[in-house]
């Protein structure tokens, strides 16, 4: 569904992102892992083509490059960090721009856009609140909106930066779980960029460890996470900090690594 050949992200004279190879496949959800500064929003972005970048990168056999933008928004939705949308929208217009990439360029028809429109409002909990501005909605709420509007895209990629951050609990399970529910239906797959690891190991079927650039480790997430390669790149015992920093939600409190 994605394959990633010797990728490569230059900044003026910086490297942001140095031979970066890798593949994900339909039914996966690859987490993208790694310390501030390791590179993984640029690997997003320079997937999402908002970034120049040299090596290959291919969607469902195509090269990404060559595809014009509405057919690449046919493959791969993708959800930033950041979502610059100003104005009192209301929530059901906000969703109903996924379906941008099914509309022709002399027509304003999308046959089925409504249906999908609907399905990705039910499915994200924002039944009733469709006629909501979104000046009025919490964080939690407004970062469903988002989500339906890329579930509304009805592409088989989902290409996701930092989906959940600052988020309460609630709210971020509720994210995490609406993403696992959407990958369950074959022929999708999900690329996350996330800072925390613990939701990595959780949903995650594979990972993808960066550092300064470069990929540390690729491959099953249970594998790809583990004690010697997460030191490697957080130079600390990142299992046994888990184990203190949880302790207090058990019995036997321990002392700290």
């Amino acid at each position: 569904m994605l394959s990633v050949q010797g990728l490569c992200v230059r900044y003026r004279k910086s490297v942001a992102l140095q031979d970066v190879t890798f593949s994900l496949q339909a039914g996966q959800w690859l987490m993208v892992a790694g310390p501030n500064g390791a590179g993984k929003s640029t690997l997003l972005k320079a997937i999402a083509q908002t970034v120049p970048s040299s090596g290959s990168i291919a969607l469902s056999g195509k090269d990404a490059r060559r595809l014009p933008p509405r057919a690449f928004a046919r493959l791969a939705a993708t959800l930033p960090q950041q979502n610059p949308l100003g104005g009192a929208f209301k929530v059901r217009e906000v969703v109903a721009l996924g379906r941008y990439a099914h509309r022709g360029f002399f027509s304003s028809g999308d046959p089925g856009g409504g249906e999908k429109i609907e399905e990705a409002l039910a499915f994200c909990g924002l039944a009733g609140m469709e006629e909501r501005s979104i000046l009025t909605l919490s964080g939690g709420e407004l970062q469903r909106v988002f989500l339906a509007r890329v579930f509304a895209q009805d592409a088989p990629l989902l290409l996701l930066d930092e989906p959940a951050s600052h988020l309460d609990l609630a709210y971020l399970r509720g994210v995490f779980d609406l993403v696992s529910r959407w990958l369950q239906t074959p022929g999708r797959a999900v690329l996350s960029v996330v800072h925390d690891l613990q939701l990595a190991r959780r949903y995650g079927s594979h990972a993808l460890l960066m550092d300064h650039g470069r990929v540390k480790a690729f491959g099953a997430a249970d594998d790809a996470l583990d004690a010697v390669n997460l030191r490697a790149v957080y130079q600390m015992d990142v299992p046994a900090w888990f184990d203190w920093l949880y302790a207090p939600w058990r019995s036997v409190d321990k002392p700290a690594p």
